[in-house]
């Protein structure tokens, strides 16, 4: 009796260590078509077009946090999403996807995450588990959005086009 009542405490100290995600959907884009010149270059004309769609594809999204690199294309992919939902943009670091990912989990309510072609798979690729993971994207792919679904104790990836919407 005494052993059961210790192996239920630890279980319940365990369990409260533990953070299982808190429902939620973030959205993960990789920045809208960039101008060709220069090493921080702003949004094409069409990539303006995009993240204007981005904006109206999330309006009703109650999107609660939008993150962003620290780049022109970046924030200028979200700004018009974060201007609608009345939030700022977030800065995070994309080589530390680790401590994002942690922070996504942590947060309450929908969330827009942008970033690059090498970053954006990978960073969904936190919530497949053991399901086929996505490849990078290539130079000229700008449409997909990758719709992650966290439930209390798991997770799914839908990776959509933004006509999909």
């Amino acid at each position: 009796m005494k052993n059961l009542l210790l192996l239920f405490s630890l279980l319940l100290i365990l369990g409260a260590c533990t953070s299982p995600n808190s429902p939620k959907t973030i959205y993960i884009v990789r920045h809208a078509e960039k101008q060709l010149v220069g090493n921080d270059p702003e949004l094409a004309y069409v990539g303006g077009v995009r993240a204007i769609k981005l904006s109206q594809i999330l309006e009703k999204e109650n999107i609660k946090h939008v993150f962003s690199t620290d780049y022109i294309r970046t924030r200028n992919t979200v700004k018009p999403t974060a201007e609608k939902a009345g939030v700022e943009i977030e800065i995070y670091n994309p080589n530390n996807h680790d401590a994002l990912v942690e922070e996504l989990r942590k947060r309450e309510g929908n969330i827009l995450v942008v970033g690059h072609s090498n970053t954006v798979s990978q960073l969904a690729n936190y919530f497949v588990g053991d399901g086929e993971k996505f490849a990078d994207l290539t130079d000229l792919e700008y449409d997909f959005i990758y719709v992650v679904s966290l439930e209390k104790n798991g997770s799914k990836v839908e990776r959509k086009v933004y006509k999909d919407f």
